[in-house]
């Protein structure tokens, strides 16, 4: 016999849209045949898939730097004492089998713009692939600023004149 008295409710499930929706896939999977010989689990830290992702980056020609101009002074000091910052311009969210990125680069003049986002955007899906083993739904590349040959003839003359 069943109890009139008993309602059951359900909480509406997120949309999609808003704060906090993850890009990546969090659910827990089973061990991958691939994690060794007897089972196991591997997890990989976010900060091993941005650094992966920041050296991909580096490499593209046409890229001159990574970051916002914040970021890039900071770096600057940073390297000035050997502490490079391979992170630097670069987010991750990372789950179980993907990852996404986004990266804020800064193009040397007079290199084609789009040309070196798409270049950007395939090296470091494919070095996220490779080296990590992640499947990656999506990296989006900020450009902001371009950054004038010019610029490194002002910097020296400043040195010079101090």
């Amino acid at each position: 016999m069943a109890n009139d008295n008993q309602t059951t409710t359900t909480t509406p499930k997120p949309s999609g849209v808003g704060v906090g929706v993850s890009r990546v896939d969090r659910a827990v999977s089973p061990s991958a045949p691939g994690d060794g010989p007897a089972g196991g689990h591997t997890t990989i830290a976010d900060g091993v898939v941005a650094k992966v992702a920041g050296i991909a980056a580096r490499e593209v020609r046409g890229v001159y730097a990574l970051g916002g101009g914040g970021a890039r002074a900071f770096g600057a000091l940073r390297s000035a004492v050997n502490a490079d910052d391979l992170t630097q311009g670069v987010k991750v969210e990372v789950g179980e089998t993907q990852a996404a990125a986004d990266i804020t680069i800064v193009v040397d003049y007079p290199t084609p713009v789009h040309e070196v986002a798409a270049a950007v955007r395939a090296a470091v899906a494919g070095a996220i692939t490779s080296l990590v083993g992640l499947q990656v739904v999506e990296v989006n590349v900020e450009v902001n600023d371009v950054h004038l040959p010019s610029d490194d003839k002002d910097d020296d003359s400043e040195s010079r004149v101090q």
